[in-house]
């Protein structure tokens, strides 16, 4: 099955480098070119693609409103943010917006590659190193007295537990080992967690869990 990739640059040189990349595998396949937020969105209607790789600045209807209206549709595909790893508040509100992960723009063509994979799988795109530095971010704009999580109602306490090791940029196979379980079983947990938040993945839920208060990062010394 080929995974089909719309690349949304304004910048001409980039958006040829990561085709060229991207349509030298088999399994990957770019169906389009947006040059800004407008045209992606209109691409992304209309060519169905599995996966957009989304440039966070562009002119006029930039990569955050782009990725808002794009999720927003019925069956949307996963949004990738490309970032020169500036994470400041516009790329973490392109993560509020709906975005599955984040790359940054001189990702090595393998990893582009894998990237694209991993996203259209549905498993999420923030490598601990990366979203050790979103969590840090998340000291600065977090509110002092987090709200009461209702939503955490509905989950049960294991659940709870393997919720705030996702937001931690725990994998799989690192919860499996820190409760002792089979990871099949971990799988099991993140799609209740996920069913039960409404999140469309992992992405999704670890800015919840921050947003609800469940987890709060220690700031640096």
């Amino acid at each position: 099955m080929t995974i089909r990739v719309l690349v949304a640059d304004d910048q001409a040189l980039v958006r040829a480098g990561f085709s060229m990349i991207i349509d030298a595998r088999e399994d990957l396949a770019v169906v389009g070119e947006a040059e800004d937020g407008a045209q992606a969105v209109e691409q992304a209607a209309r060519l169905r693609p599995d996966v957009v790789l989304m440039d966070v600045r562009m002119p006029g209807v930039d990569g955050i409103t782009a990725t808002r209206r794009i999720v927003a549709a019925p069956d949307p595909p996963k949004v990738v943010i490309l970032t020169t790893f500036d994470l400041d508040e516009p790329l973490y509100a392109a993560l509020r917006a709906g975005a599955s992960g984040f790359l940054l723009k001189d990702v090595r063509p393998p990893e582009l590659a894998d990237a694209i994979r991993v996203v259209a799988r549905g498993e999420a795109l923030l490598a601990p190193t990366v979203t050790r530095r979103l969590l840090d971010w998340f000291v600065a704009v977090q509110p002092s007295e987090p709200v009461a999580p209702e939503r955490l109602a509905a989950l049960t306490d294991r659940e709870v537990e393997v919720l705030t090791l996702i937001a931690r940029a725990a994998t799989n196979t690192e919860i499996a080992a820190y409760l002792v379980v089979a990871e099949a079983t971990v799988k099991t947990h993140v799609s209740a967690i996920l069913r039960k938040l409404g999140a469309r993945d992992r992405v999704q839920a670890v800015v919840m869990a921050y947003d609800l208060g469940l987890v709060r990062p220690r700031p640096s010394a």
